[in-house]
């Protein structure tokens, strides 16, 4: 997925692509609180290039952030230290961790203290942003009102099985094999183990067939059908698309929901908050950008 990214070079330095990945899961992460998860993925190569666009300015702010030296309380480390601890499940386990990452913590504790700088400097970036008015809140609501319709979906796991070839007798073998699965489930075994252990779909392996919540056309026409027809809890017969044989278990379905604006409320409040403070800090990147000539962005 990394590979997908263009190389980026600031003072000399190549920015890691993680660090796209990172800006990337919290533009996601943000948008997934707000909009339905079709319309997330929908504009997905959109957020890519914010993400892009987001690790440059986050390195830029890093670097402002060390020039300035805003001061960072050693009791802001500690506690930040703390947590982490705390998370992890307790000194010696992150103890073991930082092990594992060829980290001290010594080494660590610099890396929450430029942190903490970088959360200072948009602190003060930030600080004379208006909240939204009420009057905003409802211009946003009325003009984007669609957006706030959740439509129908479901939420399903499914087993996917291939043909090890083009031939009549590999296709019997991966029907073979699917047919066993589902008896199997039917009689009672795991549907998440037996994804698990036989699926194709990655999805298999990582979540035990589970590919979440999705909206009618998401999925392949014949997958599509079968997953919205299903009642939940009701296992599939074999569902046969481009990709293999499947069995699906449909696991939840929400009809489509509409909202008002006193139920979006809080919503929009938080949206248009993060995109009035997001332009204000965008506004002090493009400036900080402006006074850095040596960025190159390529393979975009």
């Amino acid at each position: 997925m990394t590979n997908a990214y263009p190389t980026i070079t600031i003072h000399g330095q190549v920015l890691p692509p993680e660090a796209i990945e990172f800006e990337l899961g919290r533009l996601v992460k943000f948008y997934s609180q707000h909009l339905p998860e079709e319309q997330v993925r929908a504009q997905l190569p959109t957020l890519r290039e914010r993400a892009v666009e987001q690790a440059i300015g986050a390195r830029l702010l890093f670097d402002e952030a060390a020039r300035q030296n805003l001061p960072v309380p050693d009791a802001e480390v500690d506690e930040r230290l703390a947590q982490m601890k705390k998370q992890v499940g307790g000194a010696k386990k992150f103890e073991t961790l930082l092990q594992r990452q060829k980290l001290t913590e010594a080494a660590l504790r610099d890396q929450i203290r430029a942190g903490r700088r970088v959360d200072k400097l948009i602190e003060q970036t930030v600080a004379g942003v208006p909240e939204p008015t009420e009057a905003e809140m409802r211009a946003h609501f009325a003009a984007h009102e669609a957006e706030y319709i959740r439509p129908e979906r479901v939420q399903a796991q499914h087993i996917l099985v291939g043909s090890k070839g083009t031939g009549k007798e590999a296709r019997a073998a991966a029907q073979a094999k699917i047919t066993a699965i589902r008896e199997r489930v039917q009689a009672g075994k795991s549907f998440a183990d037996e994804a698990a252990a036989h699926s194709e779909c990655p999805s298999g392996r990582e979540s035990g067939g589970s590919l979440g919540w999705f909206g009618r056309g998401m999925m392949v026409p014949a997958f599509d059908t079968a997953a919205f027809s299903l009642a939940v809890g009701e296992i599939s017969e074999i569902v046969e698309t481009q990709f293999g044989f499947h069995i699906i278990q449909k696991t939840g379905h929400e009809e489509q929901t509409t909202t008002t604006f006193e139920d979006a409320h809080e919503s929009v409040r938080d949206f248009l908050r993060h995109a009035k403070r997001g332009a204000a800090l965008s506004a002090f990147v493009a400036e900080l950008r402006r006074k850095t000539p040596d960025i190159r962005v390529e393979g975009r």
